[in-house]
């Protein structure tokens, strides 16, 4: 019975495969602000990461072919001295022309803003940080339940084997149990794929919105250095544009696109009826519909005319 034990200790390794916490990614990567609670990095992880990039890794050393002897031992310390580099010549320096004189910039009108607080206290940005987080931990939630069958199913195995199980029988149900876990460990990725593309629609509508909006509202304050808030040691609430960006993103951008749960937002891009803020769908007396899933949002109501 050695052949099953070892089969069933092989599927045991592959139990511990699954990341429980496959919400984390990125938009990281994606550069933008929606962290789940569940995907939060911890304070010291980059100082770690730092360390290890800043660690010297030491050079293999080559062993000796002979240890040296007496009468040779100065000889091998003349040739293992430190030999000066040679200083080897540079071209000159090529003679810099001077630049005919430009016009001077304006004298700067500083603003400031706070780039999380708009997304954190933003309707759009809870909408998404609500739907979106939802999401995730049903995610979690599955995967945790998947994960406690998988152990369920190891251990009646286990028991079966010490019953009288035969070898083949065992090994079948140990081939079993692995298929069911590369199939479950593809549909979790999957779905986590979908989750971070969804994030990646809905924060990029907000970020697109929020730089004509600060354009605005800086323009209307006579600005034109805005700077964030949080690389700033000191600044007087008269240079703070946060709560007036807050309130005009929420009036023109009040709530974003989302894909449905469960459709893929690649799926959705490649059937030509994406509806974002920019494309609420097909133009009047167009046939097709919309993707399935798809909820459009409001368009942002036109300007008025002077």
């Amino acid at each position: 019975m050695s052949r099953s034990t070892g089969a069933l200790l092989f599927a045991g390794v592959l139990l511990a495969q699954l990341p429980l916490a496959l919400a984390q990614s990125a938009h990281a990567q994606q550069g933008g602000w929606f962290v789940p609670k569940s995907s939060q990095p911890s304070a010291d992880a980059p100082q770690q990461a730092a360390r290890r990039r800043a660690a010297p890794v030491p050079a293999a050393q080559p062993m000796p072919e002979a240890m040296p002897g007496p009468e040779d031992g100065a000889d091998q310390q003349g040739q293992q001295a430190p030999q000066a580099q040679p200083v080897l010549p540079l071209p000159p320096i090529p003679v810099l022309s001077e630049l005919p004189k430009g016009t001077a910039p304006p004298a700067a009108v500083l603003g400031v803003i706070s780039v999380p607080d708009v997304m954190r206290e933003s309707s759009a940005g809870q909408q998404v940080e609500s739907v979106l987080g939802a999401r995730r931990d049903k995610l979690n939630q599955d995967a945790q339940k998947e994960q406690a069958g998988w152990r369920a199913t190891e251990k009646q195995i286990q028991d079966e084997v010490k019953g009288g199980l035969t070898q083949p029988q065992a090994q079948a149900k140990v081939r079993a149990l692995q298929a069911r876990v590369q199939a479950a460990q593809k549909d979790f990725r999957d779905r986590n794929r979908i989750i971070q593309e969804a994030a990646q629609v809905a924060i990029g509508q907000i970020e697109r919105e929020l730089v004509q909006v600060i354009k605005q509202v800086s323009a209307s304050h006579g600005m034109n250095l805005v700077l964030h808030r949080e690389q700033v040691a000191l600044n007087f609430p008269d240079f703070d544009i946060t709560p007036q960006v807050i309130g005009q993103l929420n009036a023109t951008l009040p709530s974003v696109f989302i894909p449905a749960d469960g459709v893929d937002p690649e799926v959705l891009a490649k059937s030509g009826t994406y509806p974002t803020t920019a494309n609420p769908g097909p133009a009047p007396g167009t046939t097709p519909g919309p993707a399935p899933g798809a909820t459009p949002v409001a368009t942002k109501p036109a300007a008025p005319k002077h």
